[in-house]
Formats: C-alpha cells, sequence, structure tokens
C-alpha cells in the first residue's frame, strides 16, 4: 500500500478535488536561452505570483495566494505549501516589492493561526478559500480569506481542512525565513508555534520513529509517516535552533533525521516514501521530492546519491507523439516526472473519475526545479549544465504552455507562471498533476532560477 502523499486530501469528509486537463499552443524553442530572455522569464514568473496573489481585491488586505488557475476547478483555493513557497521566492528577489509582499504573506498565515474557526493551537489547514464562487452543486461561496466575523476561511468544499506536517514544516520554514530578514519577532513566534505544535501533534515513538504526518479535519491522527516531511523537518527544527539558541530544537531535529536515516536504502541510493504503521517501511512509489530534498537539506553523502538516483530513474522527455500527451505539436519538454509509479501509470483509465488518461511520460515542473536546484547546491562535474537544461525546459514551459488562464476571472499577465506538468500526470499517490499555471510550480522555479536553496537549516 502507498503512503499518503503530502498533497492528498485530509479533510474529515470524503470529498475530491475535480480537475481536468488544460491546453497550450506553442512553438519548438532550443534549449539554450539567453541571459535577457531568462530575466525576463523570472520577471514573468513573480507577475504570475502577484497575480494569483491579488486575484480578489475587494475582498480584504489580509490575503493568500491562489493555488491554482481557475481552469484547475479548485476555484480560489490557497494551498499552505504553496504560500510558504511564494514567500521564500519572494525573499529570493532583491528590492522592497517583493520583501513587502512575503511580509504580507507571512502576516497572512500568522492570522490563520490566530483565527481559525475551530482550533486556537497555531496550526494551520491544508487550504484556505481567498475568493467568492460558485460550488458545483449550486452553493455559492461570497467570502474572502477572512469571513465576516473575522475567522479564516478553511477550505471545507474540497476537504481541504486537515494539518500535515509537510504543510505546518514549510510554513514554519517560510516564517523563520522572515524572522531571519526582518528581524521581526511576530515571524520567529509564528515558526516557534508550529515547531511547538509538530512536536505535541506528530512526535511519535513507533520503531521507525520520527514525525507523523498530522491530523485530519476533525483532529484525529493520522497513521503514516513520510520520508519528505521529516526531511522539512530538519529544516525547520534546524532553524528554530538557530534563531531561539534553544538547544531543544536540535535535539528535535536529530530525531526527524534519525527517521531518515532508517528510509535510506544503501544498496539502491535512494530514499523510501515512508511508512504507514511506524514498522513496516513502504518500499513503493519511490517519490522525487524525497530524494532532492534530501540533498537540499542534508548536504551529506545519502543526498548527493538520491539526486543521481532521480536524475537517472524519473527522467522523462514529452512530446506531442506521446500517448495521451497535451503537449502541442513540434514541440518536447524534458525533466522528471513525480514518482516510480508515474512511469508505469496505467495509460488506458483515467487517473480519477471524470479526469483524463495519463501520460507517462508528462514532466513534473515543480519536480525538475527542485532536481535543477539540488544539481545547482551540489555543483559536481556537469551539474551546472544539467541543472541549466532543465530550467531552460521549464522557461519553454512558462512561455508556450498554459494559455489563456485567469485568475480570479481575471486574465494573466502574458506567458507567466509554470504549469504543474506538461500533460496529465498520474502521481501514483491517488491524485494528478496537469497543466495548469501553479503557485507552487512558479515558486520552484524561481528558487532554482536565484540558487535559493529555502532548506539550508542552520
Amino acid at each position: 500500500m502507498a503512503e499518503i502523499a503530502r498533497r492528498t486530501i485530509i479533510g474529515a469528509g470524503t470529498a475530491a478535488a475535480l480537475t481536468v486537463f488544460g491546453s497550450g499552443t506553442a512553438r519548438a524553442v532550443g534549449s539554450s536561452t539567453p541571459a535577457a530572455e531568462r530575466e525576463d522569464g523570472r520577471m514573468r514568473g513573480y507577475a504570475f505570483l502577484d497575480a494569483a496573489m491579488d486575484g480578489y481585491p475587494d475582498h480584504g488586505s489580509i490575503r493568500l495566494a491562489q493555488s491554482y488557475t481557475d481552469q484547475a476547478g479548485l476555484f480560489s483555493t490557497a494551498f499552505t505549501y504553496d504560500n510558504a513557497l511564494a514567500i521564500l521566492a519572494h525573499l529570493a528577489h532583491p528590492g522592497p516589492a517583493s520583501r513587502a509582499r512575503a511580509v504580507a504573506l507571512g502576516d497572512a498565515l500568522l492570522y490563520a493561526q490566530a483565527h481559525d474557526p475551530q482550533y486556537a493551537d497555531g496550526r494551520l489547514r491544508q487550504a484556505y478559500n481567498v475568493g467568492p464562487y460558485v460550488f458545483y452543486d449550486g452553493s455559492p461561496q461570497p467570502d474572502g480569506f477572512v469571513r465576516a466575523d473575522g475567522s479564516v476561511n478553511v477550505g471545507t468544499q474540497f476537504g481541504f481542512t486537515g494539518t500535515a506536517v509537510g504543510d505546518m514544516a514549510w510554513a514554519g520554514i517560510a516564517l523563520a525565513a522572515l524572522a531571519g530578514r526582518t528581524g521581526a519577532g511576530r515571524f520567529l513566534a509564528g515558526a516557534v508555534r508550529i515547531g511547538v505544535w509538530v512536536e505535541a501533534h506528530a512526535r511519535t515513538d513507533e520503531p521507525l520513529g520520527g514525525y507523523k504526518f498530522g491530523v485530519d479535519g476533525a483532529g484525529q491522527r493520522l497513521p503514516f509517516t513520510s520520508t519528505e516531511h521529516n526531511i522539512d523537518l530538519t529544516c525547520l527544527f534546524g532553524r528554530l535552533a538557530r534563531l531561539t539558541g534553544d538547544g531543544v530544537w536540535l535535539e528535535r531535529r536529530s530525531r526527524a533525521e534519525a527517521f531518515l536515516g532508517n528510509m535510506w536504502n544503501e544498496s539502491g541510493g535512494f530514499f523510501y516514501t515512508g511508512t504507514n504503521d511506524g514498522v513496516t517501511i513502504n518500499t513503493s512509489p519511490v517519490p522525487e521530492d524525497t530524494q532532492t530534498w534530501s540533498r537540499l537539506a542534508l548536504h551529506d553523502r545519502r543526498g548527493t546519491r538520491s539526486v543521481d538516483w532521480a536524475a537517472a530513474n524519473l527522467a522523462v522527455l514529452d512530446t506531442a507523439a506521446r500517448p495521451n500527451s497535451t503537449v502541442p505539436a513540434g514541440q518536447s519538454y524534458e525533466g522528471v516526472t513525480f514518482s516510480s509509479a508515474s512511469l508505469v501509470a496505467d495509460e488506458d483509465s483515467p487517473i480519477a473519475p471524470s479526469q483524463p488518461k495519463p501520460d507517462r511520460n508528462a514532466v513534473w515542473f515543480e519536480g525538475t526545479a527542485h532536481l535543477a536546484l539540488a544539481l545547482r547546491t551540489r555543483g559536481a562535474a556537469g551539474d551546472e549544465r544539467r541543472a541549466a537544461r532543465l530550467i531552460a525546459s521549464i522557461e519553454r514551459a512558462q512561455e508556450r504552455l498554459g494559455a489563456d488562464q485567469t485568475v480570479g476571472k481575471t486574465a494573466l499577465p502574458e506567458r507567466s507562471g509554470v504549469v504543474s506538468a506538461s500533460s496529465p500526470l498520474d502521481t501514483g499517490f491517488g491524485f494528478g498533476y496537469y497543466p495548469y499555471r501553479h503557485t507552487g510550480a512558479t515558486a520552484w522555479y524561481l528558487l532554482a532560477a536565484a540558487r535559493a536553496n529555502p532548506l539550508r537549516g542552520h
């Protein structure tokens, strides 16, 4: 049985997100990109982040960024993880305007901590609504991020009501980065509150150790333990140790890192995805992010080898000739896919009801940016050249895929924002990615382009 992934719905109910694939028009482009064009691509990436944040100007100044374009069918959903990445991407860009946006998003996360409609323990939910829409059943959702009573607008329609340790860790990493950059005590206090919540709700003494997945929307503890989550925690706890001077965070970092040691496959040179019960390791599927994030967070021999595993074993090339590809004729995109299961997805069956059939060679652009940044931070022979090719592929996708998409029914700046996948992609964890422009994928591209490692914990 595959372990639940961080991006899986973790609400109390059984609601499922409905997404269908989009389209785009394009022409073939070479792999080398002049410096001026690369800089223009980054500016268009930031223009997308701005548009995702400003999609609902009539609904208050306290706001988060919408995660996907309207065409994805998730309406005004703003995932906590994506907004943490947007903060980090803004901090990687010089200038007061980006810093102001990072601060505004950080303050919105702090507001969510303090104004949850049910809990007062500092948790953040998987996602929030940030603008009005009419749901599939005809029911209106009129509010912005902050409801009339002052509480935050939790994403109940799709069941995005749970709290995942990975989401909490990334929010804490972003708040800690804001604290380090601005010196503002409120951001450090928010990050510490997240660390305290994780310790109280996720620490486990099961044989494999580490920190559990989190809780569902009803507050019930989930049984899974994720390698990716514990990688995130090594960074968060390391930053909290440095910023607070409190050694307790080093002990907690060691606990998370010990779990990673238990997930390491020495002969294969990769990390397993985690465990469902705290006793038995899940050996399949093997995801991309655990391989590259381990390098970004740990900087040890394991991370060096796992980057090579991802580059060799998850590499894909998507072209219009591929079964179920939605890439227009004359184009190709290279990168990596989500997991080992993506490469053997059933191309004759939809990813989920009402969704398209998957393309086994669909490029996951967020993960491609992970790999590019991991290669750049490693700096071995040939790494920079390989990273440059991957970034060029992402920039071609921003240029050519996902045309005519909107946020808050407003057209996006031209050629701005990176789609999450080149074609419909089955992750192997019960959900898919599609060619919709995405805050998270765009933020990771910007981090890779800036050589800004968000997972340096100390």
